[in-house]
């Protein structure tokens, strides 16, 4: 097989979520894969984290204006280079392209009312993209991949896919997320103590960055400990307007913000965290949410969405509109020592379900089987 895979954000900076996925499926084919030929698609970009190999072929293409690249630059390129199948990653893909396409779509938030509150013109612009381009394309794809069973049929449900064209493939996470006891030299670089609570936090609603800073300043009333909240990528305008809008300023000596954390420091940051709060509204999987577990560090979470199916029945499980639980579970893992170390194991336990490897092979295969079924295969 020729197989494309569009990749086309991987070697930026600061990456994201869809962008560690596609990046950890390559490298795992590139592991298990030695008699297919991939061409991945990518836009320049100083991070190169991705390199040739045998059958595996890097293509830095066009410039990195997202709509440009995918509906003009990267079409003419599949062209070119005559593919059997085209796997778009990220959500889109392009509107005129002849070459048989499988499609991950990690979501359909952008196809849910919008938050009115959102003031990011960034994330504004990408919902209208996504709510343009995506019912165009859905029809013309053999597969659509999405990575939980309650994303599958909450696609299936609301835009009446054939559960046949559907495909359920789970992330995983990197192997470097385990329990370190050299931790220091990293987590100083952002917070001065150990023993603190992790919130990846963001202007999103989804992520409900509010009402976990609220639970925060409920939990701060009544803890005699008083831990510290360190937040990645918040910014200081939007604190101050949680903070003067709930009257909660009593948080604002316990908080640190140190911006943006790549990734290679999180196993560190989420090692030398007292828990990890993943209080999200929604989530189509939460990559986060296996990392602080296979790092042995206790998580809070939330009951709705994927987050259940992802952290399983044993995980502390809240429902993220109501900032009293969240303060209570954190409150219970503070004075209930019994507590803290069962969830440490329920965590390193369940993260053991999960891999790139186990996402990569899947993957594979959905390819050979998407290949069989097109005119002229030559897989039997």
């Amino acid at each position: 097989m020729r197989i494309g895979i569009e990749a086309q954000r991987v070697f930026r900076r600061n990456k994201h979520g869809m962008d560690y996925v596609v990046l950890q499926e390559i490298k795992e084919l590139q592991q298990i894969d030695t008699q297919n030929e991939y061409f991945v698609f990518v836009a320049p970009g100083i991070d190169r984290c991705l390199k040739d190999t045998k059958n595996v072929h890097i293509i830095v293409i066009g410039e990195s204006f997202y709509p440009v690249w995918e509906q003009i630059t990267l079409p003419r390129a599949v062209k070119k280079y005559h593919l059997d199948i085209l796997h778009c990653t990220s959500n889109t893909a392009p509107i005129f392209c002849d070459v048989p396409l499988i499609l991950t779509l990690h979501d359909i938030i952008f196809l849910e009312p919008r938050d009115k509150n959102n003031k990011s013109i960034y994330q504004n612009l990408g919902w209208l993209y996504r709510r343009k381009v995506v019912p165009k394309i859905l029809q013309k794809c053999r597969r659509i991949i999405t990575v939980s069973n309650f994303e599958k049929q909450n696609i299936i449900n609301k835009l009446h896919i054939p559960e046949e064209r559907m495909a359920m493939i789970y992330n995983g996470y990197n192997d470097w997320f385990k329990p370190l006891r050299d931790v220091a030299d990293i987590y100083q670089s952002y917070i001065e103590k150990p023993g603190y609570f992790f919130f990846l936090g963001n202007t999103d609603p989804k992520k409900n960055t509010e009402r976990t800073l609220i639970a925060y300043s409920k939990y701060l009333k009544e803890s005699t400990i008083r831990r510290k909240l360190l937040m990645a990528d918040l910014d200081q305008s939007y604190l101050n307007g949680i903070i003067e809008r709930n009257n909660i300023e009593n948080i604002r000596p316990y908080i640190v913000m140190p911006g943006y954390i790549v990734n290679s420091d999180l196993p560190y940051i989420y090692n030398s965290a007292f828990a990890f709060l993943y209080t999200s509204l929604r989530e189509s999987f939460g990559i986060p949410l296996l990392e602080a577990m296979a790092c042995g560090t206790p998580v809070i979470t939330s009951n709705t969405s994927s987050m259940p199916e992802i952290g399983g029945s044993e995980a502390i499980l809240i429902n993220p509109e109501n900032p009293d639980e969240i303060a209570a579970q954190m409150l219970r893992l503070e004075y209930d020592e019994a507590y803290y170390e069962a969830q440490k194991v329920v965590g390193l336990k369940r993260a053991g379900l999960f891999s790139w490897r186990k996402t990569a092979e899947q993957l594979l295969k959905l390819y050979e089987t998407v290949y069989k079924e097109l005119p002229n295969s030559n897989i039997s």
